[in-house]
């Protein structure tokens, strides 16, 4: 073991983010989207990492690909997969890692594939580029994979274009293409089912899930939907204003939310049965330019004190593997 951010004891993990800061440099000043995030995630493990729009989950998983876009830089913390620090690594060592030991599978396939290349050619291209094959060995590593994403008539669909698939089609084409390396760890899944109907949406992560009991590894799931993460994950980190408020067992954090926002979050959350309104967040998160020196949700927190706004709390341990950052955790 070893001895992380804030005195917190680390296992020797498949991946570690150790107190990572982003900071941007934009005309209103210095933005900082991703203040002081730390997380494991072992091998074969689910992470769900859950938040409002701009709360920073997408930009600290880019920081794993070492993709932040610019003018954003790492300014601070570790990124350790099996112990050798991301954050250290050239680009060339990166480029060797992404899509062959980490990947990414993006939240719109329609975006993310190009338009005028067939499927067969964009999956190959990801096949190629961990390792050389032969056009008849390609050809069947492509059609092996979209079988395994479970695309009828894989081998006659590898010379469809993306608009001759439907949006569940064309997700399942960016899973192929991120889980096309040789020696894959690490998969990261950016709200993965934003764009997809509720039916569609649970056979895909119902295929998620099956492929990574199979492939054994370790799944970041993104979502702004605590619902959805619930489904899915482990583990969930609550994200607010570039700082993780509360982490736990899935089930500690659902049933027993010590945070506000994590309260807030799932009393916005429809329930089978339920007839009470359901309860929006008031206000808006902070401006990562100018964020308030006290607890960031304490602006729309309806129990915040005078401390709550002056200090920034400590991390309360719930448990031995559910923490919340807030003052009044036993309250």
């Amino acid at each position: 073991m070893v001895h992380g951010h804030k005195g917190r004891i680390y296992k020797l993990m498949l991946l570690e983010v150790r107190d990572l800061q982003l900071t941007f440099n934009t005309r209103a000043g210095v933005s900082t989207p991703v203040d002081g995030v730390s997380y494991t995630l072992e091998a074969g493990e689910t992470l769900g990492i859950v938040g409002e729009s701009g709360c920073g989950k997408s930009l600290s998983s880019l920081s794993i690909l070492r993709l932040v876009p610019p003018p954003g830089r790492i300014t601070r913390g570790e990124i350790l997969l099996e112990g050798e620090d991301l954050v250290k690594k050239s680009s060339r060592e990166m480029r060797k890692l992404r899509g062959r030991t980490i990947s990414m599978i993006l939240q719109d396939p329609v975006a993310s594939l190009n338009p005028v290349f067939s499927i067969g050619n964009q999956v190959g291209e990801a096949v190629t580029r961990n390792r050389p094959l032969r056009s008849n060995r390609l050809v069947a590593r492509v059609v092996e994979l979209l079988r395994m994403l479970r695309i009828p008539s894989a081998e006659d669909r590898i010379y469809d274009y993306p608009h001759q698939m439907s949006g569940g089609m064309r997700q399942r084409v960016g899973g192929a293409i991120a889980l096309a390396g040789d020696e894959l760890k690490v998969v990261i899944a950016d709200e993965p089912t934003t764009a997809l109907d509720v039916t569609v949406q649970k056979q895909y992560l119902d295929l998620l899930k099956n492929l990574q009991s199979n492939l054994k590894f370790g799944l970041i799931f993104i979502s702004h939907d605590i619902g959805v993460v619930a489904e899915v994950c482990d583990r969930i980190a609550v994200m607010y204003a570039g700082k993780i408020v509360e982490m736990g067992r899935i089930f500690d954090v659902i049933d027993n939310p010590r945070h506000p926002y994590t309260q807030a979050l799932l009393q916005c959350l429809p329930r089978l049965g339920r007839v009470e309104y359901l309860e929006p967040i008031a206000g808006e998160p902070p401006d990562p330019v100018a964020f308030p020196s006290g607890c960031r949700f304490a602006p729309r927190c309806p129990k915040a004190t005078d401390l709550c706004v002056e200090k920034y709390p400590d991390e309360v341990a719930v448990t031995e593997d559910h923490f919340a950052a807030c003052w009044y955790v036993d309250k």
